[in-house]
C-alpha cells in the first residue's frame, strides 16, 4: 500500500505536527475498515488523535480510497473537531472529485504529481 497526501494536507500536517507515522497508521486502519464514516465517492472520514491525546477530541481527516484496492490512499483534507463539526455538502462534492481523480491516475501520472510537488508520499517508519 502506498500512502499519499496532497499539497494542502502536507502543509496542514506540518503545521499541526502530525507525523507520517500517524498518517500511515491511520491508513492501515482505513484499509482494515476501521473508519468513522464512508462518505461515498471514494471518501472516508477517519479520526486522528492529537499528539499525546486521544482520538475523541482530535482531528478528522478526509481520505480518498477505493476499497478493497489496497494499492493507494490519499489524505486530502483535515480539521480539528473543536473547530467545526463536519464538512459541508459542497466541500464533500469537491473532495469526492479530487479523490476520484487521484484514484484513477495512472502510475506515470502519479510519478509526475510526485515530481512537481502536488502530492507527497507518506514515509513508513519501521
Amino acid at each position: 500500500m502506498r500512502v499519499f497526501k496532497n499539497k494542502w494536507f502536507e502543509r496542514w500536517a506540518r503545521k499541526e505536527g502530525v507525523s507520517d507515522e500517524a498518517l500511515h497508521n491511520a491508513a492501515v486502519e482505513i484499509v482494515a475498515g476501521r473508519v468513522e464514516a464512508d462518505l461515498g465517492g471514494y471518501l472516508f472520514k477517519k479520526r486522528l488523535p492529537l499528539k499525546g491525546s486521544g482520538k475523541s477530541g482530535g482531528y478528522r481527516v478526509i481520505v480518498g480510497y477505493k476499497k478493497p484496492n489496497e494499492e493507494r490512499i490519499i489524505f486530502i483534507y483535515a480539521f480539528a473537531k473543536n473547530a467545526r463539526a463536519n464538512i459541508s455538502t459542497k466541500e464533500e462534492a469537491a473532495l469526492s472529485i479530487v479523490a476520484e481523480n487521484f484514484i484513477s491516475t495512472t502510475t506515470a501520472q502519479l510519478k509526475t504529481l510526485l515530481e512537481i510537488g502536488s502530492i507527497w508520499e507518506v514515509k513508513k517508519h519501521e
